[in-house]
């Protein structure tokens, strides 16, 4: 059975939505279990049992879970029927008023961030890397789905699992590129135990990106970092030499 967590703003809605852990899936190795990346290298037909579980878990065909070839960028695709797999946009974000389907991304250490509108019908799904996040995908999400009929005042989000402050220890490249955009976002930097390194708060700066763009926002509080058994994460595999991993999925549903 695949494992997930939950967001209250999202669950208050009465959308199906699920931050999924690594648990309750078929892969193994590196990969075990529920890895739901599509462009890694584990088995194929284990992948997609994986994901036709997490798609059974939020009540969607299997065949009904959205996905995207991820580029750490702030553009958004919109879902008017499925696309194939294997065409799937270049895009960081989705959204879709389209009932019965499910909108996927794949995370292991960024930020996932599921959006909604329950009384316009209208759902969002963004992967929220540092680039991706400085870069506006989440106000971009978020104007997608304006286009799409949603009220900015009625627009309800959730930051999923990912690596947190304590975790998160970031160059001066990575610094200097936030700061370059907003000086006032040194807030989301403490001091490195390293010099000249920081503590990067990416959860805290989606949340605050959210919130500026008139949205409300939960952040869960998991670490995807400290949390080995539950998550997949790429700073901590690099760290421990790099080698094979897998993604966690986070998906959002309009009900048929």
């Amino acid at each position: 059975m695949a494992v997930f967590v939950t967001a209250g703003t999202l669950a208050r809605a009465g959308l199906p939505h699920g931050f999924f852990t690594r648990r309750g899936g078929v892969s193994s190795g590196a990969f075990a279990a529920l890895n739901c990346s599509l462009s890694g290298k584990d088995d194929a037909d284990a992948v997609a049992e994986n994901r036709r579980r997490a798609a059974d878990a939020l009540g969607v065909p299997g065949d009904a879970l959205a996905a995207l070839t991820q580029v750490h960028g702030p553009d958004v695709a919109v879902l008017d029927a499925p696309w194939p797999l294997d065409a799937r946009p270049k895009a960081d974000a989705m959204v879709t008023r389209r009932p019965g389907v499910a909108l996927g991304i794949v995370t292991a250490d960024c930020a996932p961030v599921l959006f909604a509108d329950a009384g316009a019908g209208v759902i969002g799904a963004a992967h929220a890397g540092w680039r991706g996040a400085v870069a506006g995908v989440l106000e971009a999400t978020i104007d997608a789905m304006v286009a799409l009929g949603a009220r900015r005042a009625s627009i309800v989000t959730a930051v999923g699992p990912c690596i947190r402050q304590p975790s998160y220890e970031v160059a001066a490249d990575l610094r200097d590129a936030v700061l370059a955009r907003d000086a006032a976002d040194a807030r989301f930097f403490a001091p490195g135990r390293r010099e000249d390194r920081w503590q990067f708060d990416l959860a805290g700066y989606c949340a605050a990106r959210l919130s500026a763009a008139s949205v409300a926002v939960e952040v869960t509080p998991h670490d995807t970092l400290a949390a080995e058994a539950d998550f997949f994460s790429h700073r901590r595999n690099t760290l421990a030499g790099g080698g094979p991993i897998g993604h966690q999925l986070s998906a959002i549903a309009l009900p048929a």
